[in-house]
């Protein structure tokens, strides 16, 4: 079993910044891919960003640019900076993992986070 626990949350005015962390413990050996998924209240869960342990990124149309994924693999930790926020982009993140990239891009990872709430001001 993996256990995925996110912090930096919080409420920030349009235009700022946060930045989201996700340690991940426990079976990290079956860990290759990790990622953040976002869902606002009335949507559908939507994949943000997503890094392979070998740093391969794929983000979402919607952040591109603004978001950024990163992975300390010493750390198990993956991190998403998110730059110029909008307050569309107020929805709870989601830490998700897996061995299988593809699970990741189907919105079915093995491992999620309890998720941690953005909320965005204009």
């Amino acid at each position: 079993q993996v256990q995925l626990v996110e912090s930096g949350g919080g409420l920030v005015q349009a235009g700022g910044s946060l930045r989201l962390s996700c340690a991940a413990s426990g079976s990290i050996f079956s860990i290759n891919v990790m990622g953040w998924y976002r869902q606002a209240p009335g949507t559908q869960r939507e994949l943000v960003a997503s890094i392979t342990s070998g740093g391969s990124t794929n983000y979402a149309d919607s952040v591109k640019g603004r978001f950024t994924i990163s992975r300390d693999n010493a750390k198990n930790t993956v991190y998403l900076q998110m730059n110029s926020l909008k307050p569309e982009d107020t929805a709870v993140y989601y830490c998700a993992a897996d061995l299988d990239s593809r699970t990741l891009l189907r919105g079915t990872p093995t491992y999620w986070g309890q998720g941690t709430q953005v909320t965005v001001s204009s």
